[in-house]
């Protein structure tokens, strides 16, 4: 008996494995901004819900697409990565360098709550 994948698999796999592939692209930019706005506060670890949570409220009305596709990319990183770099506990990678990675190591958004 041969094993097979169910059938459309492979187109799934392969839009994994392309790194062109945004799955983010067909949302409107309104629908990416409220998403961004519940994975911020919802990071899994409470120090990066706290820093994101406060800064993506204060700022998501005016996010750009391309400001969206940065936080996008940010959030597949590891979250004690993130809490790293943000803290400049650890050199920042190339591809999140920037005015945006500048604004959250200030800090200066954060509004400390109960949630």
């Amino acid at each position: 008996m041969v094993c097979r994948p169910p059938m459309g698999s492979f187109n799934r796999l392969s839009k994994m494995t392309d790194l062109s592939y945004n799955p983010h692209k067909e949302i409107d930019l309104e629908n990416r901004r409220r998403r961004l706005l519940f994975r911020a506060w919802h990071r899994g670890i409470k120090e990066l819900d706290l820093i994101f949570g406060n800064f993506v409220e204060a700022n998501v009305s005016d996010f750009t697409e391309e400001d969206c596709a940065w936080f996008e990319s940010l959030f597949e990183e590891q979250d004690h990565e993130i809490l790293n770099w943000v803290t400049k506990d650890e050199g920042v990678p190339e591809k999140f360098k920037g005015p945006m990675m500048d604004r959250l190591q200030k800090l200066d958004f954060m509004v400390l709550k109960a949630r």
